[in-house]
């Protein structure tokens, strides 16, 4: 059905693989589409609660594919393909976890912090090198790497070329964890399981909560959240939690 990604489900986790090991899983139109496609199909799955997206050991993504750059005009890249597939991931509604070794370089960086928590191998790298072939970064590259580590170093990310660490990454609060490069995948799948058990709803609105503090007031922010604490607070599943919780059994969430 793929021809760049390959799919698998774990348990209550989907998990999707960039598959163009000779290209460092440079991220093309066609690799990008298939991506949101197989995201959007455990979006409608009840049974998936959270979605792993990964590479390989060398690398996550080492950024956009080059030469399908060169041979791109302005009119295409206007049509937004590229464009539309990013939107898909970030409006994606389940938690997304980026499982990173490796090279995240440019777009790769960028789909890295379009996901909701990221473990990396300590061999991950992180950079946004697109002033080197005279472009900028153009997948929110400069807006959320800003948010993440702040101005100034993001600066020299984006305008001097340098690379952060896996640890450094951890220091300033762009990835969750950092763990040896053989258990990155399965340290990964553990936590997105663990997300997966909880009550689906309640981890949507919390997500929703959670991204929209970085884009509004502390006023709309606290709106939102009662928002959605409100309706958390009528839902089927809050009524079986705490009846869960009261009888000490594990809850059955419905979703609703």
């Amino acid at each position: 059905m793929f021809e760049n990604i390959l799919v698998e489900t774990h348990g209550g986790v989907g998990l999707v693989r960039l598959n163009r090991p000779e290209q460092l899983n440079a991220l093309n139109t066609a690799t990008l589409n298939e991506l949101a496609q197989a995201v959007r199909g455990f979006e409608q799955d009840e049974a998936i609660g959270a979605i792993v997206l990964t590479g390989n050991e060398r690398a996550f993504a080492a950024g956009a594919d080059i030469l399908e750059f060169q041979r791109t005009s302005l009119p295409e890249l206007l049509r937004g393909q590229r464009t539309d597939a990013y939107e898909t991931l970030r409006r994606v509604r389940k938690p997304l976890v980026a499982a990173v070794s490796g090279y995240a370089y440019g777009g790769g960086c960028e789909l890295a912090m379009l996901c909701d928590l990221i473990v990396a191998s300590e061999t991950a790298r992180f950079a946004q090198p697109e002033v080197n072939l005279g472009l900028i970064p153009g997948g929110g590259g400069t807006q959320r790497l800003t948010r993440q580590v702040g101005r100034y170093l993001a600066m020299e990310v984006v305008l001097a070329g340098r690379v952060l660490s896996a640890w450094e990454a951890y220091r300033r609060g762009l990835v969750n964890r950092v763990v040896p490069v053989e258990l990155y995948l399965e340290e990964a799948l553990e936590l997105a399981q663990g997300v997966a058990e909880r009550a689906p709803l309640a981890v949507r609105l919390a997500k929703d909560a959670v991204n929209r503090a970085l884009e509004v007031g502390l006023e709309a922010g606290l709106a939102l959240e009662r928002s959605n604490f409100l309706v958390a607070f009528g839902s089927e599943d809050k009524a079986e939690g705490t009846q869960a919780f009261v009888e000490r059994r594990k809850p059955v969430w419905k979703g609703r």
